[in-house]
Order: structure tokens, then sequence, then C-alpha cells
């Protein structure tokens, strides 16, 4: 799947209300599962930031930010990642890497679960050196 792409995961009565976060969450894992990607840990938490998934794609660890919103409004759910939140999830993951006997490569990849739509966004954002 191409940056980006869309797929639908739609819910079976439209009228329902958006998925939970936790239900973002499992969606998201199952959907990177059957893109090869191997779990390593759900919902990592530290003090001030926490990490929806954190996943092997090969050698590469894999931090995940799971967003889900019900439409467009304000940019959708693309826009709520913010330079604030972004910077809460690499802390996180630097607080993560600080517990591992080496550091692997790592990247920052999303989730969109938007009206019943994932997207993955791969290398969403960057860690400043």
């Amino acid at each position: 799947m191409e940056q980006g792409q869309c797929i639908s995961l739609a819910r079976k009565n439209q009228g329902e209300a958006m998925p939970s976060g936790a239900e973002s969450e499992l969606r998201a894992e199952r959907y990177l599962v059957g893109q090869g990607l191997k779990p390593v840990a759900r919902n990592w938490r530290t003090r001030g930031g926490e990490i929806d998934l954190i996943m092997r794609d090969g050698d590469t660890l894999v931090f995940i930010e799971v967003r889900s919103r019900s439409g467009h409004q304000y940019g959708g759910a693309a826009a709520s990642i913010t330079r604030t939140k972004q910077g809460r999830v690499i802390h996180a993951a630097r607080l993560y890497l600080a517990g591992l006997s080496s550091t692997p490569n790592c990247r920052f990849d999303a989730i969109l679960d938007q009206q019943g739509q994932l997207t993955w966004l791969r290398d969403a954002f960057q860690a400043p050196e």
C-alpha cells in the first residue's frame, strides 16, 4: 500500500458512533499485522507521553500514532497530530529506546481512522536530531 492510500474498513451500520480510541488502535494493529508488521507493544505510557502502537517493520522499530475522527472538520484526523502531539510521542519514544540494549532504525507512522477508513502514513513525522 502506498503512503496515504485509504482502505475502507467500514462498520456494519454507518449510523453507529465512531469507534473508541481503543477500537481504532485494535483495527490499526490488525491492519498493520496484515501488512507484515509485528506487534511489540500497545499503549506504552510514560510521564508526558504515550505511544499507541510500537511495531517492527523488518529491522525498523515503528512508533505509531492512531487518530480517529468522525469527519473532516478542523482538518480531520491528520490535522490533530499537532507539533505538541508529535513532541509527546517523540519524547516517549526516546524514553522507550533508552531502555533497549541497542538502538534500532526507527520511524514515526500514523494511522488515520476517519469515517470508517484507515489511512496509513509512513514517516508521518521526524524526530529532530
